[in-house]
Parts: structure tokens; C-alpha cells; sequence
């Protein structure tokens, strides 16, 4: 098993909803294309004539409501998703005009339009296929094929791991993750703390600032969704519904089901912010970007959780999400919405475990049972955008991990059965059994039936 090598960063990102796999990653490949272009010989620059962008499967099944060529425009114009304006998309949702591409030295015409969307089913080695080609006539010039893998994460053809740190303490398995701990008398965060400081040479302060920046983004986009009011964008008409589920909790004073109410809306109020296209934090992606903040919004705000409480404990849930990422997926192209919701269920239950002071025992077991009943699963949104059934469910995600973490405090830790390794190997071995129509492609379950209606 090679170990993991994933920094907390790349994880948890900052970028525009609504979508990881289909916002931040296309957003990317076109920022990477434009610079690719930059370089080229200054007598390929100069014959090029035009530009063509296909995209395949789950991108061209619901591209189109998750903002994918807005996406794509906006990254040819120079944007990148964590140093845009949490508005950057909302310049391209209505525009008709062509926008204008300087390659250095020429200037090419083009249109979120003119962007193809080609085959659902396809042999490329992802679902979420992208080809740029830069072209003269029918003559190729330059092209790249790109794969958005999920959570923002983007690889090409020719793609290679990128040269970085060794982790100070190897692991790609939850038990091998154990093994450490228990051998050097670590406890979790602190393991997870030098590794990210092995992997990316920042040092501990350094950290520390961006799990803030991450925190204080999630609280954000918290705080903005439970005073919003309106529609959502899109031909579905959403409500807005967070804040009336927060002005319910206020008036039960947060007690019994005001309490899980505060949840409900904290969850609901992220997800309504990332549906708008506004920056959240993949955790671990934008489809399920309620759920961690929610739990964090209700740790610190309503059970006096420390800052430095709320740290250690994301550096749990990024534990647990690189071990999702690392032996199943996040995608929910490749195995549905367990590895979206589910995933984000797992990391926030862990979170609560972990930043209450619980031993590591009572954090792997708040994990695996959140997991355990996601499996399954599907990724159906209706008319491809991330609002029906996507907002509910990072609610309904969201009290799983507080049930999960609830029964896992409670209960003696030894009377845990199944481990978290069994169950991502249950999720991957789901995702693969589970039929194309249910992984992003809004051909079947809710989103199907919802167009029968």
C-alpha cells in the first residue's frame, strides 16, 4: 500500500460552487490551458484561429447546471478558484457576449457556448474527461486531455505526482495509521501535523493559519446562507430555506429540536451559498460543503469549543478523508454520493469525536458508522444542479454524524464490529457495482423521476 501523501490544503480547498468535480476542476484545466498556450512557439501562437473544448461524461451529463462552462471561461480569463471573488461565476451566468483570449500575441474569440458537450459514455479513464485543443483550420496545434478526479483535484494525460516531502510517518490504511499511534505514543492531530509539515515544508504556524482560513471560510459561508432570502439559480426555483430553519432554533432557544434544527439550517445555509456558485471549502467536496461547517458552527458556537479544539479537530476529519480519497474515491462521478455526503458524514463525525476530547478509538468508530450508512448512496441531481436532493442531504449528513458520534461516545468503543478500513473498501466495492445512471449523470433515481413528473 503506497502511503498517502495528501496535504490538508489540497483536500480542503477554497473555491466557487457548485460543484468540485465540475467548478473548481475545469476551472483549473482552463487557467492551465491558457498558460500552456502562453508558452508555445510564437509561430504556433500566431496561426492558431480558434479554440475547442469538449467535455465528456458526468461533466457533460450535468455541466451545465453545476456551471461548468462558466467554469472553464473564467479560468481561460485568469482565474484560479482559491484567489477569485466569491461572486467570480456569477460574471458569466447571464453573458452573451464572446470574451477575448490573449495568448501573447494573439487574441481568439470565445464563447461559454461554443463549449461541446460530448458523449456521457466514453472509454476515457475518467468519467469527468476534458480535451482543449488549440487549432488552426481542422489542424491541431496543441491539445491536452484533463480529468477532474474529484474535490477540486485536477490530472491530465501524462499526469505525475508531483515531487514532495515524505511523510514523517507513512500510512495508507486506517490500521497502519494505528500502528503509529500506538508504537509512539502520538496522539492523532499531532501525527497528522508533522506529516503535513514533512509533505509541504511549511512549518506549525503556518498550518495553523490556514486551518483558520479554512475555518473562518466555512464559517462564512455559514454565516451568509442563514441571513439569505430568495431563489436559488436555476430553472428549479429553489427557496432559499435556511434562515426560516434558523428562525425556528432561535425561537426553541437551540433546545431539543431547536438544537438539531440549528444543525439542519447551518448545514442548509453552506450548501444554499455553494448551490449560488459563492466560495466554500471542499470538505471534501463543494456537494457536500454543508456538512462539516455545520458541525463546526455548532461546536464552537453552541457547545464552547476552542479554536485550537476546532484545529485538532479538522485535522481528524482530514485523516479521515485522505483514507477515503486514497482507497475509494471522493468523486461522485466514480462512486456516487456515498463518497461525497458519505465521506463528509465520516470526516464530520470524527471531527466531533476528536475535538471532544474523545480517544482516537471513539473517533475511527464515529467515522465507520457514519460511513456504514451511506453506503449506497447515489449521486442523482435533478436537472444537474447541486440543490435537489444535494442541500437536504448535507443536512440529513450532517445528523448522521452527530447520531454517529453520539452512539460511538456512548457505547464501550470494544463492542465496535466493523472498522473504518472495511468500510471504504464496502464504498469502493459499491461504487464500482453501482450503474453509470446513478454517478453524476441525472439519468436516473430523483433526478429521472422528477422529469417524469
Amino acid at each position: 500500500m503506497t502511503a498517502i501523501t495528501t496535504s490538508i490544503f489540497e483536500l480542503l480547498k477554497i473555491g466557487p460552487g457548485p460543484s468540485s468535480s465540475h467548478t473548481i476542476g475545469p476551472m483549473k484545466a482552463g487557467y492551465d490551458f491558457m498558460e500552456l498556450m502562453r508558452k508555445l512557439p510564437e509561430k504556433d501562437k500566431l496561426k492558431s484561429d480558434s479554440l475547442e473544448i469538449r467535455i465528456f461524461g458526468s461533466l457533460s451529463a450535468t455541466g451545465k447546471g453545476h456551471g461548468t462552462p462558466r467554469a472553464i471561461m473564467s479560468g481561460l480569463l485568469g482565474y484560479l478558484p482559491d484567489t477569485c471573488h466569491a461572486d467570480t461565476l456569477e460574471e458569466f451566468r447571464e453573458s452573451e457576449k464572446p470574451f477575448e483570449l490573449d495568448i501573447d500575441g494573439k487574441i481568439l474569440t470565445y464563447h461559454t457556448g461554443d463549449i461541446i458537450f460530448d458523449a456521457i459514455k466514453h472509454d476515457y479513464p475518467h468519467s469527468n474527461t476534458m480535451i482543449f485543443r488549440l487549432k488552426s483550420g481542422k489542424d491541431v496545434i496543441f491539445e491536452r486531455m484533463y480529468f477532474s478526479v474529484g474535490g477540486g483535484f485536477l490530472r491530465w494525460q501524462g499526469w505525475e505526482e508531483p515531487q514532495r516531502g515524505k511523510p514523517a510517518y507513512p500510512y495508507g490504511t486506517m490500521a497502519e495509521l494505528k500502528e503509529h499511534l500506538e508504537a509512539n505514543s502520538i496522539r492523532l492531530h499531532d501525527l497528522i501535523l508533522k506529516n503535513e509539515k514533512a509533505i509541504t515544508g511549511m512549518d506549525e504556524a503556518e498550518v495553523n493559519a490556514g486551518l483558520d482560513h479554512l475555518i473562518e471560510t466555512m464559517e462564512q459561508a455559514v454565516k451568509l446562507g442563514i441571513k439569505s432570502d430568495g431563489v436559488l439559480p436555476g430553472p428549479i426555483k429553489l427557496h432559499r430555506k435556511a434562515h426560516v430553519m434558523y428562525d425556528r432554533a432561535k425561537k426553541e432557544q437551540f433546545q431539543g429540536s431547536g438544537f438539531i434544527n440549528a444543525i439542519n439550517a447551518y448545514a442548509f445555509a453552506a450548501s444554499e451559498e455553494n448551490a449560488s456558485g459563492h466560495c466554500v471549502v471542499t470538505a471534501p467536496t463543494c456537494g457536500a460543503a454543508g456538512v462539516i461547517p455545520s458541525v463546526i458552527f455548532i461546536l464552537k458556537y453552541h457547545m464552547g469549543a476552542s479554536q485550537e479544539e476546532i484545529r485538532q479537530g479538522l485535522m481528524a476529519a482530514a485523516a479521515i478523508g485522505f483514507l477515503c480519497k486514497h482507497n475509494a474515491s471522493i468523486s461522485g462521478a466514480e462512486v456516487g454520493c456515498q463518497g461525497e455526503v458519505g465521506v463528509a458524514s465520516a470526516m464530520a463525525a470524527a471531527f466531533l469525536a476528536y475535538a471532544r476530547g474523545y480517544k482516537f478509538q471513539v473517533t475511527e468508530n464515529a467515522a465507520e458508522i457514519a460511513m456504514e450508512h451511506h453506503l449506497g448512496l447515489t449521486c442523482d441531481p435533478v436537472l444537474g444542479y447541486v440543490q435537489l436532493p444535494c442541500i437536504e442531504r448535507n443536512a440529513m449528513g450532517a445528523i448522521k454524524a452527530y447520531n454517529a458520534y453520539l452512539i460511538a461516545s456512548t457505547l464501550d468503543e470494544s463492542y465496535q464490529k466493523v472498522d473504518l478500513d472495511k468500510a471504504i473498501a464496502a464504498m469502493a466495492q459499491t461504487g464500482r457495482d453501482m450503474s453509470r445512471k446513478y454517478k453524476e449523470t441525472s439519468l436516473a433515481g430523483l433526478a429521472q423521476s422528477m422529469t417524469e413528473c
